[in-house]
């Protein structure tokens, strides 16, 4: 920082404290204004010109130093100089005053700001560059924050000051106009007979309302720029149309028609979308597969004599193609419309905001309206640009449910939650597996402590895992798979038969036509939405992996119900999208568990917490099914039992979590746990063993000495060395 800006900083600084010291906050108060009311009168009647200045001068140094009292000020400036002298006054100052805070705040932290965060203030430059003046009227008109923060964040941008100071000085007049109003009222209260006059009552009631009817107009003002151009229909086809028949589409679908809503679901491939049919239900029902010829190999473990597994790979597909035929009917097309779903069985574009242009799959196009749409097109697996990867007919989650023959060397390119279950699952099954991962660990999302105890199970059952590799050529050498991978300044070499890759996902979004509307994608395909799920368009929503942040099946239903009620119900009430208890589940073995923070994610945040540790190996229950491996973490406030965070890791995780989940949202501690019977020997005991451990640790101990006391007193005098019954007196 510079000479100037620290004379500059002093300087505020000083005149803070002298407001302080000199009792400022003590004078611009209501009860001090009407207790001097007649003699300040008495003197502006004769200063008339002097005191206008006088009060302009301070209400600009108490706006500019973010000094509190601008809100008696204004009321005062009502009282003493009336509607007319009073409102300029005030408008007057008041701009001058944020002009000055914005002015400030750009001399003394712009620069700095911009060389420590250079991306996160272009980020935010582009955005003011595009609507900065409107959302700034927004701020002005419905104070969502306080106007001294407005100032001193508005100087941090690119804004330009004549831009800030007018729109400042437009957006702020309604608000100082009721304010000064009402300060004509306050200031003639002589009796208690006032209070009740129609004029101060009057006053009173915009001050009440003004909010309200200032949001209204804010909001329509923004529909009617975000919609300009477009025509509205005058009649809809449908309450809700949505987009995809995947997890997210399928609750928002149901959601309209249990509330009686006219809803139509267009999906262009199968219903119940990734997870039903190449996610979440194969995946899991190759993974029990997998444990249960692992169960068998190491039979021995149980007392029984462990057999050589060989099953048929083929049989084993099969089984997973009857289970996902087994769950469908929960998701088909017949079961939605019996519930009063249209299900289309085509593919949906955008004409307008209202409108899709449908291609049924048997080639009739027609359109199709509604009020409100729903963008539920999920998601597919990212496949990287690595030379020669796409002649190895690399495996993704969508196809390698296709397999018929088990690979016998299985390459899996991913390290996160879809790559280690799958990894796992084929080492399980009988396949050699390496799993190649550019980052130092796998499951890089969890604490460090849960992925080593991952690897150090993938390395004993057989998965050869290579950390900090990163493929960068796949060849055919011989009539050899082969990739090559960048390992520390070194070229590893790893000869394959199959590909797995699964290195995330991207959103489907292409052949949407969001362009013709105006939306724009990040650039893994998502959508940009705001807090209630809608899009640019208040109309239009989107939930599930098209939406992000997260891609779970459980997180997409969770989505849908707010894009669902909003888009039905959002011009009377909107909700915000609530992600504070969000659990999740990666089936590896061990399984991993998490809700809320991790200890690393703590950290970040700066947020103070106390770490509660149980290994499942003291869990009776783990023991006998000899499954005595991984442990509970639990974060919590320093001193206190409610729950920041926890993980589990072991057999079983999933379901443990589910009891730290629900006290999360219920706003249940450790205590109410350790509180509850919970019937032995199951394993959610170990629930209620990690909160006595956090109850151990916080045992009161001053309170424990005195009771050790009062229980030796009870006993006799003489309670230090017990003597034996048989001891000769």
């Amino acid at each position: 920082m510079t000479s100037k800006k620290w004379i500059l900083l002093a300087l505020i600084v000083a005149v803070v404290i002298g407001f302080i010291a000199s009792g400022g906050n003590d004078l611009l108060t209501l009860q001090n204004l009407q207790d001097n009311q007649q003699l300040l009168e008495d003197w502006i009647g004769r200063n008339l010109v002097l005191a206008v200045l006088g009060f302009v001068a301070i209400y600009v140094v108490v706006t500019a130093l973010s000094l509190p009292g601008a809100t008696i000020m204004t009321l005062a400036g009502g009282a003493f100089f009336g509607n007319l002298y009073g409102l300029a006054a005030v408008s007057v100052a008041s701009t001058l005053g944020a002009s000055l805070a914005f002015l400030v705040a750009r001399f003394l932290m712009r620069d700095t700001l911009r060389r420590r965060y250079a991306g996160a203030v272009a980020k935010m430059d582009r955005g003011i560059e595009k609507d900065g003046a409107f959302y700034l009227a927004t701020l002005r008109l419905v104070p969502i924050f306080p106007f001294f923060v407005i100032n001193l964040a508005m100087g941090l941008t690119s804004m330009k000051l004549r831009t800030y100071a007018l729109v400042s000085w437009v957006a702020m007049l309604p608000g100082t106009f009721v304010y000064v109003n009402a300060g004509t009222q306050l200031g003639q209260i002589q009796s208690t007979g006032d209070i009740v006059s129609a004029d101060l009552l009057l006053s009173l009631a915009l001050l009440g309302l003004f909010p309200l009817i200032a949001r209204f107009v804010v909001g329509f003002i923004r529909r009617r720029k975000v919609y300009a151009g477009w025509q509205k229909p005058e009649h809809f086809d449908y309450n809700l149309l949505v987009i995809g028949g995947g997890s997210a589409g399928l609750v928002s679908a149901y959601i309209a028609a249990a509330v009686k809503a006219k809803v139509a679901l267009i999906e262009k491939h199968k219903m119940g979308g990734d997870c039903l049919n190449t996610g979440c239900v194969p995946s899991k029902a190759l993974i029990r597969s997998a444990k249960a010829a692992d169960t068998l190999r190491h039979a021995n473990r149980y007392g029984l004599e462990s057999v050589p597994v060989k099953g048929s790979f083929k049989t084993i597909m099969n089984r997973v193609r009857a289970v996902i035929a087994k769950v469908e009917p929960h998701d088909s097309p017949e079961r939605y419309r019996k519930l009063g779903v249209d299900c289309i069985a085509g593919e949906a574009s955008f004409v307008s905001p209202w409108e899709l242009e449908v291609r049924h799959n048997d080639g009739r196009i027609e359109r199709l309206t509604a009020r409100s749409i729903v963008v539920a097109t999920g998601g597919k697996p990212a496949v990287p640009p690595i030379p020669g990867l796409k002649d190895m007919q690399p495996l993704t989650s969508d196809n390698l449910w296709e397999l018929q023959d088990q690979p016998e060397r299985l390459l899996v390119l991913g390290g996160g939650p879809i790559g280690s279950e799958l990894a796992h699952a084929f080492a399980t099954l009988g396949s050699k597996v390496t799993q190649v991962e550019m980052g130092e660990r796998l499951l890089a999302k969890e604490d460090v402590d849960v992925s080593e105890l991952v690897l150090k199970q993938f390395q004993a059952d057989g998965v050869d895992v290579r950390l900090s590799h990163s493929a960068v050529e796949f060849r055919m050498e011989e009539g050899e798979k082969v990739a090559y991978c960048d390992h520390q300044g070194e070229r590893a070499r790893i000869a394959f038969d199959q590909v797995l890759v699964a290195v995330g996902r991207v959103a489907n979004t292409a052949g949407l036509n969001l362009e013709r509307i105006g939306l724009e994608t990040l650039p893994n395909g998502t959508v940009a939405v705001n807090e209630d799920m809608s899009l640019r368009y208040p109309n239009l929503f989107a939930c599930g992996d098209v939406a992000g942040p997260y891609q779970f099946t459980h997180a997409a239903s969770h989505q849908a119900w707010y894009a669902a009620v909003n888009g039905l119900f959002g011009q009377f009430k909107r909700f915000k999208v609530d992600y504070r208890v969000m659990p999740w589940v990666t089936f590896t073995s061990p399984e991993v568990a998490r809700v809320g923070l991790s200890e690393a994610e703590a950290r970040e945040q700066g947020v103070a917490y106390e770490l509660t540790r149980y290994g499942l190996d003291d869990l009776d229950r783990a023991i006998a099914d000899s499954e005595d491996q991984g442990f509970i973490k639990v974060l919590t406030p320093p001193g206190k039992d409610k729950i920041l965070g926890a993980v589990v890791v072991g057999s079983h995780a999933a379901d443990i979590l589910a009891e730290f989940t629900l006290a999360m949202k219920h706003g249940l501690g450790l205590n109410k746990i350790l509180g509850t019977i919970h019937p032995y020997p199951t394993w959610n005991e170990s629930a209620k063993y990690a909160a006595g451990e956090w109850k151990r640790a916080h045992a009161p101990q001053g309170i424990l000495k005195l009771l050790e006391k009062l229980h030796g007193w009870r006993r006799g005098k003489d309670t230090k060395t017990p003597r034996s019954l048989y001891a000769p007196d």
